[in-house]
């Protein structure tokens, strides 16, 4: 058995800890901004000094064994009072400083978040931003995201959820395709247009409405020769004149400023499609690092009103 060294074994149960957390070798080089050979030394290290096997490897995942899952569970409160405390005292003085890990929506993110992002940059210069691009509805916690930018009406009931903004459904078209193809009046006209829309599971694609003024609710069976998961697509499609667009207005805003893009039927909401509102998203922790909490208000005063 190798001889224990405990002035180096603390980053070893670190490095253990955060393995078991992103459940790969290579996920949790890339989090610990180390080299994936570095990472299986360590760990190997660790279990000659434990004189016990703690993980168990195959060519395509890595799980814990019994040894290894009881070290990491007892590992965990005490690894946290450590960081919470680091954070306490580093964050009381010094300018805001550190890493923010974010991930958001495609369109939102290249449309809304990154044009301002330099701003904050500008006004938080040790602060470094990592942002992932996805519509793909990411674990915060075992992705290691500090925080998430979500278009969603159902949020995890173990996070912490700040609203950001307000959104509304818009159904747009290009002038040349309204030109062409001439102007729906109502709903139920879009039954004779080429809609480009967001599939929804295998049924048949309905768009609903509600006026504006009064409750009441129409749904029209829609048909077209386009659909994507992707608003930016959808969008791109529209700009093309390939027919109406059902779109997010954060998605729709700047084609309809520049004219490139007319909205239809606006005295007609859209329900059921997307949600009403983005918000921001963070996994519950007693100590949330300054950064993270100066992001947060930063953008939802950037996009208040």
């Amino acid at each position: 058995m190798k001889e224990m060294k405990t002035d180096a074994l603390w980053d070893h149960l670190h490095w253990l800890t955060v393995l078991a957390e992103q459940g790969s070798f290579t996920r949790a080089a890339e989090r610990l901004d180390v080299s994936k050979a570095a990472m299986s030394q360590k760990i190997k290290e660790l279990e000659q000094m434990a004189g016990v096997l703690l993980v168990q490897r195959t060519t395509r995942s890595v799980r814990l064994t019994s040894a290894g899952e009881k070290l990491v569970e007892e590992l965990r409160e005490p690894f946290a009072r450590i960081e919470q405390s680091f954070f306490s005292v580093r964050d009381t003085a010094g300018p805001v400083r550190g890493l923010v890990r974010i991930t958001a929506p495609v369109a939102f993110a290249r449309q809304q978040l990154v044009p301002i992002i330099g701003e904050f940059l500008r006004d938080y210069p040790q602060v470094r931003l990592q942002l992932d691009v996805t519509d793909r509805i990411v674990s915060l916690s075992s992705e290691g995201f500090d925080l998430a930018i979500r278009h969603s009406d159902t949020l995890p009931e173990t996070h912490v959820a700040l609203p950001l903004c307000e959104t509304r459904t818009l159904l747009v078209a290009s002038p040349a395709y309204l030109a062409a193809q001439g102007t729906p009046l109502m709903p139920q006209d879009l039954a004779r247009h080429n809609c480009l829309y967001y599939p929804r599971g295998v049924e048949s694609p309905r768009w609903s409405f509600v006026t504006d003024g009064d409750n009441e609710r129409i749904q029209v069976r829609i048909q077209g020769c386009f659909a994507t998961n992707n608003s930016e697509s959808i969008r791109d499609a529209a700009l093309q004149g390939l027919g109406i667009a059902m779109l997010p207005d954060f998605s729709a805003r700047a084609a309809l400023a520049a004219g490139s893009l007319q909205q239809v039927l606006p005295e007609w909401q859209a329900v059921e499609a997307f949600a009403a509102r983005l918000w921001i998203v963070r996994p519950w922790a007693a100590q949330v690092p300054r950064a993270v909490t100066t992001f947060a208000h930063w953008l939802r005063a950037r996009f208040d009103g």
